[in-house]
């Protein structure tokens, strides 16, 4: 069965309801912070540590009216925690909470993000290993070139996963950090260890400079990691369309039982999932570029980017999560066809193996221009008329005056091709 978009973990660090924890969570730590310097009567901050709530409804009640979504949020708590609310926000700006809480909820979706990319990593790399000498043409330009493995290509997945996986986890610290310094960032009503002694409790560093807000070259990083990472997704999930096509049926992702491939047509088998892969990267690619335009702002902060980053950030880390559980189940339950690639592999009568050839011709002191010179002539002859390229080789009397038959056909053996594959694997840790 077909795994639907059901990601829980994911919405609920989205949500309104999560969002306004969090704000109020960040509120009760200031007070906290607060009452240590002797700024809030203990008896108010017990006060607010027991009636601090909030009421979602009342919140959009009062946001109709403000159009301020922090104001409207402080009016509803104060309701609950009645005079000992003065001291809730103070000092603070709306976007030391705003900040703030982005950054805590961006750890949490980061890290959701970090291992399913490591699931990914681990079933790629089975899979790796189970087909490391199943052979396959490679192919450069469209066209076949010489034998590689469907391991290797596997393989080169997994490796650059890993390189995506590391440009995520250093963005998501670059991301961890929040701000409580006030409406320009310079802390005239809050003391710095209000900031410290927030930042801290949630797991995140505070800004060493900030203006009113932290600044967006953060955000732009660790969505450009995103959509760097979805790009890598895309490129395989391509390779596996290509390689899906009816003509080349080398693998074939997963089709359920029950599953239907076209309303008009029962026999379609159509690669949808991958092709959503592809379709979610222009998206991920898309949200980084808005996010490098919300780098410059006005002054010590503008509004323009607010608006922007309550799309882009939530899609960007709902669309590659999504993406990372979509791909581990196509590669685990990807349908490979050895016996299609070994097809594809000879239906180029034995071209693959040209290079061979020439290279057998410059070991006996035949210059490369001339070589390729008795090669290529050979080759043509089987794209144009077909037939075999050893049994053209063996014909050409010049060609045999420096190559006996048995060397010829010892230029043949498709196992030459993988000698190093081991090596390979060890060295990305897969032996």
């Amino acid at each position: 069965m077909i795994p639907r978009y059901s990601l829980p973990d994911m919405e609920r660090i989205w949500s309104d309801t999560n969002k306004f924890e969090t704000w109020l969570k960040i509120e009760v730590l200031a007070c906290e912070a607060l009452c240590e310097l002797g700024e809030i009567p203990v008896e108010d901050l017990n006060n607010i540590r027991q009636k601090a709530r909030f009421d979602i409804a009342r919140i959009d009640e009062i946001e109709r009216e403000t159009h301020h979504d922090v104001i409207a949020f402080l009016t509803s708590v104060s309701e609950f925690v009645g005079h000992s609310a003065r001291y809730i926000h103070m000092g603070l700006t709306s976007s030391d909470v705003l900040d703030t809480q982005l950054a805590f909820n961006l750890v949490e979706a980061t890290d959701l993000i970090t291992k399913k990319c490591k699931d990914l990593i681990r079933v790629t790399a089975k899979r790796a290993v189970e087909h490391k000498m199943t052979p396959m043409v490679g192919r450069s330009h469209g066209i076949h070139a010489e034998p590689i493995t469907f391991g290797l290509k596997l393989a080169l997945m997994k490796d650059e996963l890993e390189r995506g996986l590391e440009r995520v986890e250093f963005a998501r610290k670059h991301i961890a950090v929040g701000k409580l310094s006030g409406a320009v960032g310079t802390h005239a009503h809050l003391d710095p260890r209000v900031e410290e002694y927030v930042c801290s409790k949630l797991g995140l560093k505070p800004a060493v400079l900030s203006t009113q807000i932290v600044q967006r070259d953060r955000h732009a990083f660790l969505l450009s990691a995103f959509a760097c990472l979805g790009s890598t997704l895309e490129k395989y999930a391509e390779e596996i369309r290509n390689l899906q096509h009816t003509e080349i049926r080398e693998v074939e992702e997963p089709f359920a039982k029950g599953q239907k491939g076209s309303s008009a047509m029962p026999h379609k088998r159509n690669p949808v999932i991958c092709e959503r892969i592809c379709g979610l990267s222009r998206l991920l690619r898309a949200n980084a570029m808005a996010a490098m335009e919300n780098v410059a702002l006005w002054h010590e902060r503008d509004i323009s980017h607010s608006s922007v980053e309550r799309v882009i950030i939530p899609d960007s880390c709902h669309a590659l999560y999504y993406m990372l559980q979509k791909f581990i189940y196509v590669i685990d339950g990807l349908l490979v066809y050895p016996d299609a690639m070994e097809k594809n592999l000879n239906i180029t009568r034995g071209l693959i193996y040209s290079q061979r050839i020439l290279l057998e011709l410059v070991k006996r002191d035949v210059s490369r221009e001339d070589g390729y010179k008795f090669v290529q002539r050979n080759a043509m002859r089987v794209w144009m008329e077909g037939g075999e390229f050893m049994d053209y080789l063996l014909e050409d009397k010049e060609l045999l005056k420096i190559l006996s038959p048995e060397d010829i056909k010892q230029c043949f053996d498709l196992e030459y091709h993988f000698k190093h594959v081991d090596d390979t694997f060890k060295k990305l840790g897969m032996e």
